[in-house]
């Protein structure tokens, strides 16, 4: 079989006599890359590095050690991690209905004040409150409107 006759074959016209691309639809044109494999680049930095990774490191250290901070930063990353967050220790009141969301605010706002929690806590813990306050109207308007549908039958 010609290249030819593979190219006439996958460009026949579809049902609006257009012609469609070169594979069908649902078909993305192969297998891909075998999953697991790495792309060339990659293999061939590894390869760079084989058996200099451990001079690399040691040079690093050595370059930490004698007051290099930019070595220090590297390594450091990469033995601490940046935190994504911490728990957050603070007293609000329960929050049972929608309005007791606007207490909960003023204790959010209160914490923040006192220096217990950050700003930027701050927001993710209204941002919680808020998706509750959310949660408990939609539950209150479900249920009034059950009530509402079962009066009109």
């Amino acid at each position: 079989m010609d290249n030819n006759s593979v190219t006439k074959t996958a460009r026949k016209p579809s049902k609006n006599g257009r012609k469609t691309g070169r594979f069908t639809p649902g078909n993305p044109g192969g297998p891909g890359r075998p999953q697991g494999s790495r792309n060339t680049a990659s293999l061939v930095l590894d390869s760079l590095a084989d058996g200099e990774a451990e001079a690399i490191f040691a040079q690093v250290v050595a370059s930490a050690r004698g007051g290099d901070m930019k070595a220090a930063d590297m390594i450091l990353s990469r033995a601490w991690p940046q935190r994504k967050g911490r728990p957050v220790a603070f007293s609000i009141p329960p929050v049972a209905t929608p309005a007791d969301v606007l207490t909960a605010h003023g204790a959010i706002m209160a914490a923040v004040g006192d220096g217990q929690i950050t700003p930027e806590e701050a927001t993710l813990v209204s941002a919680l409150l808020d998706n509750k306050r959310k949660a408990m109207e939609t539950v209150e308007i479900e249920t009034r409107l059950a009530k509402l549908e079962s009066k009109k039958l």
